[in-house]
């Protein structure tokens, strides 16, 4: 059984199974069975309840069981969890599996252009951290993760090394 949560407000629950091209099972407890073709590796053509539907992968993000999808030209969020997933949510061990950070390095060779964040502050997964300029293109590093940060060891105008870690969290 899994819940497929649609643009983080309408929770589903499934245990839909693909057959060869048709799928089969309940969602909501519904009986539901249709179709599905693969066209390629990112596109779908659904046929449920004599419709046709056009799906496309826009994004997926399988370690953090994300998905985003269009359907029909339509752009629909889903974030899927099993039974595995609620039963650490319900025992409230869900986050202990996000990711541990401690240093941010530099990707590649290059000088830094200007540090975004000082020494403790709190940043979010994807929050912009610092602009490192190298081949001539600049290159922004976003926190992996969520934390506070302990130590700013770039400074702005240095060059760095690949590897040389910048940020310490």
């Amino acid at each position: 059984m899994y819940t497929i949560t649609v643009n983080g407000n309408k929770a589903f629950k499934t245990d839909i199974k693909l057959n060869g091209s048709s799928f089969e099972g309940t969602l909501n407890e519904k009986q539901v069975k249709g179709d599905i073709i693969k066209i390629d590796d990112y596109q779908y053509h659904l046929i449920y309840n004599n419709t046709s539907y056009n799906l496309d992968v826009v994004k997926l993000n399988a370690e953090e069981k994300t998905l985003v999808i269009k359907i029909n030209s339509v752009k629909y969020n889903l974030q899927l969890k099993d039974k595995y997933d609620e039963l650490l949510h319900t025992l409230g061990l869900d986050n202990l599996a996000t990711k541990k950070v401690s240093d941010i390095k530099a990707p590649m060779p290059g000088m830094v252009l200007n540090v975004l964040v000082g020494e403790g502050t709190a940043v979010k997964k994807g929050d912009a951290l610092i602009i490192l300029e190298a081949m001539k293109m600049e290159n922004i590093l976003k926190s992996p993760a969520d934390g506070i940060v302990k130590k700013v060891i770039a400074t702005k105008g240095n060059a760095v090394e690949k590897n040389q870690v910048l940020i310490q969290f």
